[in-house]
């Protein structure tokens, strides 16, 4: 089963990441509620994965091959003009984030940092990145990772577990973990999470929220992708013990309780895939979404009738989830998907972005009354 899931992640990383080929998208046939339009903000972000947000409105873009790319909306009009390799030949960069004018970028072992990005943007070859820490496990499988800074000046890092189900010594398997700007005071913040790909804090309580994809191979309907809600250090979510609030794994969850796990604060569908997630806290769309959690789901891979390739989102009632509603859907057809939504980012107008790897391209997401 490793050599096939390896062989498999191979392939996807060529043919939804690497593949150079634009066409006309689609977007007529993504449905989303009254007043909501989708449009193309940018093609050619080759493997468009993780989303930073920089000054000027600069939108960084990591990916699983080797380029993070810089998206450049010059004139302000909703439509960016300049699509920038920013820097190459890094070890498959999906997260990055933006810190007091500095670039960090996840690669699978380690974080980077570029001081002063926004003034090289135009330098093909930027300054040295300083090694803010390469202490990080370099399994590839779950390996690339994704990256956020917490309002109180941590940045946060899942490290995903090297397989589909199994139990590591090493506790940073599994794990959701945290450090200072600087790279020190490493440390692991949430445990049991078995792939964290995005995450992200209530605008209110400045609490971490995450999703997490489900363990492999139980059929098309378990386990559920999560939604978590992680208020203080070392709770326990689960992995490989326990899935969703109360589903057992069948090789390990008889060794440990599923009463002793964190319970999801929202299952979502099995095998969607669920990526990143924002809070929405702008002021363009309607105020009933305002600090509610939109959450692009990339889609199964295996799955016998494919599910995900959505935007869903989950509404919160006094920091609980009362209902999870697709968005946004429409990349999935009856001949298959076109596209595969990866992450998601608000900008100072209050439009959300929407990156595809699949697609190669950002879309932007407005409301008109």
């Amino acid at each position: 089963m490793s050599t096939f899931r390896h062989l498999f992640i191979a392939i996807c990383v060529f043919y939804f990441c690497a593949t150079k080929v634009h066409a006309e998208l689609p977007l007529t046939k993504i449905v989303m509620p009254t007043g909501f339009k989708i449009s193309l903000y940018a093609d050619r972000v080759y493997g468009a994965r993780s989303m930073a947000l920089g000054d000027n409105g600069v939108v960084f873009v990591g990916t699983l091959n080797d380029v993070v790319y810089a998206v450049v909306d010059v004139n302000k009009d909703g439509k960016a003009d300049e699509v920038i390799e920013l820097v190459k030949k890094l070890n498959h960069p999906n997260g990055v984030a933006f810190k007091d004018g500095a670039l960090y970028v996840a690669e699978v072992n380690r974080v980077l940092k570029y001081d002063n990005i926004i003034s090289n943007l135009h330098n093909f070859k930027p300054a040295k990145p300083s090694v803010v820490n390469n202490s990080l496990p370099k399994d590839f499988w779950h390996g690339w990772k994704y990256i956020g800074f917490s309002p109180d000046n941590w940045l946060y890092i899942p490290v995903g577990a090297p397989c589909n189900v199994c139990e590591k010594s090493d506790a940073r398997y599994g794990s959701i973990m945290r450090m200072k700007p600087d790279g020190t005071n490493l440390e692991i913040y949430a445990k049991g999470v078995r792939n964290s790909v995005g995450l992200d804090f209530h605008p209110l309580t400045k609490e971490l929220w995450f999703t997490d994809n489900g363990r492999d191979w139980l059929g098309d309907n378990l386990p559920p992708d999560e939604l978590n809600y992680a208020p203080k250090k070392d709770m326990f979510f689960g992995f490989p013990y326990c899935f969703g609030k109360d589903i057992k794994d069948p090789e390990f969850g008889h060794k440990r309780k599923c009463s002793d796990c964190i319970p999801t604060a929202q299952d979502l569908g099995a095998h969607v895939a669920s990526l990143g997630m924002r809070f929405y806290n702008g002021k363009m769309f309607p105020e009933e979404y305002k600090n509610q959690i939109f959450i692009a789901e990339h889609g199964s891979w295996n799955r016998s009738k494919p599910t995900g390739y959505r935007i869903t989102l989950v509404r919160l009632d006094n920091n609980k989830a009362i209902k999870y509603e697709v968005f946004a859907a429409g990349w999935l057809q009856p001949g298959g998907a076109w596209g595969r939504p990866v992450d998601l980012l608000m900008m100072p107008d209050g439009s959300l972005l929407v990156s595809d790897d699949k697609a190669n391209a950002i879309y932007r997401i407005t409301y008109e009354k």
